[in-house]
């Protein structure tokens, strides 16, 4: 690494984390300021505010930051530089604008690969605690509100519920189906199923089991007073879904996609949209720091001040693309892939025309 490269990403990173600092101190006192009646209301402990909440808070916006900070970073520095003439300078002396523009490229590389990890693992644990703490506090009583539940608990077998209480973790007018091909096999029916947290089981009152032979008439039926048994299906399925997206590691948002899809349910869009996007998340932290670096490394007579503000234009546009693709994503409108890439390929062909155009 040679001078010049130091002298640039030490730069770089100092207003990286500057900007990630001051976007975070602005934006803790807005959420304060907004839920100050509420922690007070709630008579919640000082510490459980700091530690459970506040500090997780801001691991998650640090990370979510991170796109749009190293954008800015890049502009400011650039801009800095080109006001002052350096970029010009060092391209007079033979420097190619491709070597300029690669040590930030260099710089964002690290930045990404720390920003994947944040986001893979680290950011989910964090928001367990976040998000616990505003379903306790902020959030109003969840209660299950859903009609007629099928589920698919096996290759063969299908559950339903007729409804389904969460406060006492009781299921009415149930029934299991064991189904070979198109012909019913088995079917186990009860007025009431409800978990045992000692057991881990779901416990059956009164049951009755239909047996039906090939032809499909009824071959035998067995009752009794009650059963336990274990199914593919957990309380935690008819639990409130608040950001569970966002609580979930790549490794938990895969499990449970898998488990959803053999479920037979729908409406995974918003979790298969969580896993791609940070999948897409390095990759933008690379492109908009590229994007930053071109436009602000023009000389303008309007000064850096007018290519700060066209950085944060972009920066802004780019946010509302994001915003709009996860809305798509999660409502099936579109691909849940394409939907949580499509900021970033957008924004790759408007950083190539720029490139292309930018005076080197």
């Amino acid at each position: 690494m040679k001078v010049f490269d130091k002298y640039i990403l030490l730069k770089f990173f100092k207003t990286f984390l500057f900007v990630v600092v001051v976007l975070n101190v602005i934006i803790c006192i807005v959420d304060y300021a907004e839920k100050s009646d509420d922690f007070i209301r709630a008579e919640i402990p000082f510490k459980e505010i700091v530690f459970d909440y506040y500090l997780n808070f801001i691991v998650f916006m640090a990370s979510s930051l991170s796109p749009i900070a190293i954008f800015i970073s890049a502009v400011f520095i650039t801009a800095r530089m080109a006001s002052h003439s350096e970029i010009i300078a060092m391209l007079s002396s033979g420097m190619s604008y491709i070597r300029f523009v690669g040590v930030f490229l260099g710089g964002s590389i690290a930045v990404a690969i720390i920003t994947f990890v944040l986001v893979g693992w680290v950011i989910p644990d964090a928001a367990k605690t976040k998000v616990a703490f505003q379903v306790k506090y902020l959030k109003k009583p969840y209660y299950y509100d859903g009609k007629n539940i099928h589920l698919k608990t096996s290759d063969s077998t299908y559950a339903y519920m007729e409804s389904y209480r969460n406060t006492s973790q009781t299921g009415y007018q149930f029934t299991l189906e064991k189904i070979d091909g198109t012909k019913l096999v088995e079917k186990l029916s009860s007025n009431k199923i409800q978990w045992d947290s000692t057991l881990q089981k779901w416990h059956i009152d009164r049951y009755k089991h239909l047996f039906f032979d090939n032809s499909g008439d009824l071959s035998k039926i067995s009752e009794g007073k009650d059963i336990d048994t274990v199914l593919n299906i957990t309380p935690q399925y008819f639990e409130s879904r608040y950001r569970l997206n966002e609580t979930m590691t790549l490794k938990e948002l895969d499990d449970f996609i898998e488990i959803e899809k053999a479920r037979g349910v729908g409406n995974v869009e918003v979790f298969l949209h969580e896993k791609y996007e940070r999948y897409a998340y390095p990759f933008a932290v690379i492109l908009l720091t590229l994007m930053g670096a071109i436009v602000a490394s023009r000389k303008t007579r309007q000064g850096s001040g007018f290519q700060i503000a066209l950085g944060f234009l972009f920066a802004f546009i780019f946010i509302l693309f994001v915003m709009m693709s996860r809305s798509i994503g999660a409502a099936g409108s579109l691909s849940p892939m394409l939907a949580a890439w499509l900021p970033t390929i957008i924004f790759s062909f408007v950083t190539a025309g720029l490139y292309f155009y930018a005076p080197k």
